[in-house]
């Protein structure tokens, strides 16, 4: 009778992990917007850039060419946005039986790459300025027209920052979150270019050289932080604290959990996949424990939406069994 027991329990945790394994199908609407989204930046950035850049020539600022090629870069970025979320956002195929949703991560790293070279470019033609004027050339004081563009990029850019980031935390797009953060830190550019410009007007043509630098130092940071982002999704990191403690509590306010033996959490590009061990009554039959495991499958991907992939296996509450499995 014991061992009969036993391989019911064993029979009804290998039926609970064979029926309670699915994959959602990424929504339509995601890809629709992260299009949308793409096309307003491309736009905008193209038109900015050129403004930017011909104020810059004008008005002889070297800090205000900088910020328009700093926001130049933004349109190469949206596109790699736009390759990355049409590749991740593909079904999965014999081959990739898991989806495609890390492909935005390679996409985030080649922004971070972009902004990187981008940034690393604006510092060192700062640099070059900094020392000839410091050895004696003449240093240019730029226009009023480059202070007015570098207000109107700091408006336009710090809308298009949380335009785009609503959208990526709408859909949960990586990619589009990388995005957002590229506007942002175009937007503090132009808050460099607006104090360098302004300090260059009043008497002390240095700081436009100077901001230059400082704009440098912006970009290298976003695209550090873009970059370990990326990282730690295709490394298969796991969630935060905050959402596995939100996680444990979702599952053990469903009947008949008795325990949580095992949850793990990776991310995978834009999706979470979670790994659950329950503990349930020795005496449930196979039909009741798949009925809980179900329970517990729905309330997670109810509860967290970029959930792709839930699988959950139920042990028996008894300790010997738990002492023969090293479950604590």
């Amino acid at each position: 009778m014991e061992q009969t027991k036993k391989l019911n329990m064993t029979s009804m945790s290998e039926k609970t992990n064979s029926n309670t394994t699915t994959k959602k199908e990424e929504p339509a609407w995601e890809h629709k917007v992260a299009m949308k989204v793409s096309g307003v930046s491309i736009a905008v950035n193209l038109l900015l850039s050129l403004f930017k850049l011909l104020a810059g020539i004008l008005a002889h600022s070297g800090a205000m060419i900088s910020d328009a090629i700093h926001s130049a870069s933004d349109v190469g970025s949206t596109f790699v946005v736009i390759v990355g979320v049409n590749l991740s956002s593909k079904k999965s195929d014999k081959e990739h039986q898991y989806g495609h949703e890390r492909l935005e991560c390679v996409s985030s790293i080649l922004l971070a790459g972009l902004l990187m070279v981008t940034g690393v470019g604006i510092g060192i033609s700062g640099i070059q300025k900094i020392i000839d004027g410091t050895s004696g050339k003449n240093l240019m004081v730029p226009g009023m027209l480059a202070l007015v563009a570098a207000v109107v990029s700091l408006v336009v850019k710090e809308w298009m920052f949380w335009y785009t980031r609503a959208a990526a935390k709408k859909i949960n797009s990586g990619a589009l979150m990388a995005d957002a953060w590229h506007h942002r830190s175009d937007a503090l550019s132009s808050i460099g270019a607006f104090i360098g410009i302004l300090g260059a007007r009043m008497g002390y043509p240095i700081l436009d050289p100077v901001a230059s630098v400082v704009i440098c130092i912006f970009i290298a940071k976003a695209a550090i932080d873009i970059f370990r982002d990326a990282i730690d999704k295709m490394v298969d990191h796991s969630c935060d604290e905050k959402t596995v403690e939100e996680m444990r509590e979702v599952i053990l306010e469903v009947e008949g959990v008795q325990r949580i033996d095992v949850l793990r959490t990776r991310l995978f590009g834009s999706k979470i996949y979670v790994d659950i061990e329950i503990a349930a009554d020795d005496e449930m039959t196979l039909k009741e424990a798949h009925t809980i495991a179900e329970k517990v499958h729905r309330s997670i991907e109810k509860k967290f939406e970029e959930v792709k992939h839930c699988m959950v296996h139920v042990n028996p509450v008894s300790e010997e069994w738990g002492k023969k499995q090293g479950k604590k």
